[in-house]
């Protein structure tokens, strides 16, 4: 039983990650389909760019919560239910199905986005040190470069690092290098623009 009540919190942490914040948000505010307009992702990126400003800025919490939510509050609560010997293994677990949940979300034909702010909300429940180091790089890329995306592959780059530098559990380690390769590997797309001179700036401050 207590096995069966571990992996319904798994299933509930997908859950919660598959919301697809952005394309509610285009449906609700734009009657849009986010997916057809900007990069066609379903990031607060995009909203930022199609939609505006604002609501870019509260699907990037929302998106973040999710993470947060589900490696802090709703581990604890099947944890109370179901204790293990290894919790912090599990917290990483469903941190790890929150992040899938939103990067192949079910309410969309498992196509979603590309998890940086769903990744970040379960880190800092989980490590907040490492966030914030990480995204202070985050933030030191976008201001000098102006591209999200290189600062957000910067970032989970460096992440892994710091978690050696501070001698983290291997567990940690393992999953911030699989936080590492799968975001990288979401950005292929912005990785050729960016190769190519192609990708788009962002400036929170200048009006276009």
């Amino acid at each position: 039983m207590g096995y069966l009540i571990l992996f319904l919190g798994f299933l509930a942490a997908y859950a919660i990650g598959s919301i697809p914040t952005a394309y509610i948000f285009g449906r609700v505010l734009k009657g849009i389909d986010i997916r057809e307009y900007g990069s066609g992702n379903i990031g607060a990126t995009n909203v930022f760019r199609v939609i505006g400003k604002a609501p870019g800025v509260i699907v990037l919490i929302i998106d973040a919560l999710k993470g947060f939510i589900s490696a802090t509050y709703l581990a604890s609560g099947f944890l109370y239910m179901a204790p293990v010997t290894r919790p912090d293994l599990y917290r990483i677990l469903i941190g790890l199905c929150a992040i899938a949940g939103h990067n192949w979300t079910i309410f969309l034909k498992f196509k979603g986005g590309k998890g940086v702010a769903t990744s970040a909300g379960v880190v800092i429940g989980l490590i907040p040190k490492i966030f914030w180091l990480g995204f202070l790089v985050w933030l030191i890329t976008f201001f000098i470069t102006g591209f999200v995306s290189l600062g957000s592959i910067v970032a989970v780059v460096s992440i892994p690092i710091f978690t050696l530098a501070f001698g983290e559990p291997a567990e940690i380690v393992i999953f911030m290098s699989l936080l590492c390769l799968i975001i990288v590997y979401k950005h292929k797309a912005n990785i050729r623009r960016l190769a190519r001179g192609e990708e788009k700036r962002i400036s929170f401050f200048k009006k276009k």
